[in-house]
């Protein structure tokens, strides 16, 4: 099957930007206090409700989101499209494992997954492949797990063609924080929790969109029948 022209930029593009993308970020997590806050409910309801399965952070880049759980106590691993990035994450992170791969076919067998985490790595996929990838994340968590989203918000895509002075060739999809919601819900996760803020204008990491988050999970099933919620 020939390979969606959307990897192969993406791919080439992150190869190209994974040195200076590791330098660059370094610091931006320390510098975000809602992000962080994100992940740590993340972390712990995964450690609560991931019945001893590994948690998945697809779209891994560097690692550095990885290693954050990873010290949360996270039985985590990366998944990421570019070897460019792998070869930085596995650099930076001897003691973390990090796998080749596509979101659009996960090499994981069918509820192999106690979470997942798709931070910021959706956002080149076009919109009409998205559904495809939601389904791939429902196919890959266990009932019961959780998966937590981020993303940048807004209308219109951004195509970027210069990344700090190299030629790439990258789409950032911005999305509305409902309309990712019910693309879940149409894979047949259950949404949990939705969070858009407001962009940073000033620090070191100022930000050209508002940012969005959106946690899910698949459901549980018991008797043949899916669990409702009872309050």
């Amino acid at each position: 099957m020939t390979e969606p022209a959307f990897l192969h930029a993406t791919r080439d593009s992150y190869d190209t930007l994974a040195v200076d993308y590791a330098a660059r970020s370094r610091g931006e997590l320390a510098a975000k206090p809602i992000e962080r806050a994100v992940l740590d409910a993340f972390a712990e309801l995964v450690g609560k409700g991931g019945g001893g399965l590994p948690v998945a952070d697809v779209g891994c880049g560097t690692g550095r989101i990885t290693e954050y759980l990873h010290g949360l106590g996270v039985d985590v691993f990366g998944i990421d499209l570019s070897p460019g990035m792998l070869a930085v994450a596995r650099e930076n992170c001897p003691g973390l494992r990090f796998e080749e791969g596509s979101m659009l076919g996960l090499d994981l067998p069918d509820a192999s997954l106690g979470g997942l985490l798709a931070w910021y790595s959706t956002i080149h996929v076009p919109d009409e492949e998205l559904p495809r990838v939601f389904a791939e994340f429902h196919r890959v968590l266990a009932p019961g797990a959780h998966i937590q989203l981020g993303f940048q918000v807004g209308d219109e895509p951004l195509p970027m063609n210069d990344g700090w002075g190299h030629e790439i060739s990258l789409v950032f999809h911005r999305r509305q924080v409902e309309g990712i919601a019910e693309l879940l819900r149409r894979a047949g996760l259950e949404v949990r929790a939705r969070l858009w803020r407001e962009r940073d204008t000033d620090g070191a990491f100022p930000e050209r969109a508002p940012q969005g988050f959106v946690l899910a999970r698949r459901p549980i099933v018991s008797g043949g029948r899916q669990d409702e919620d009872t309050n």
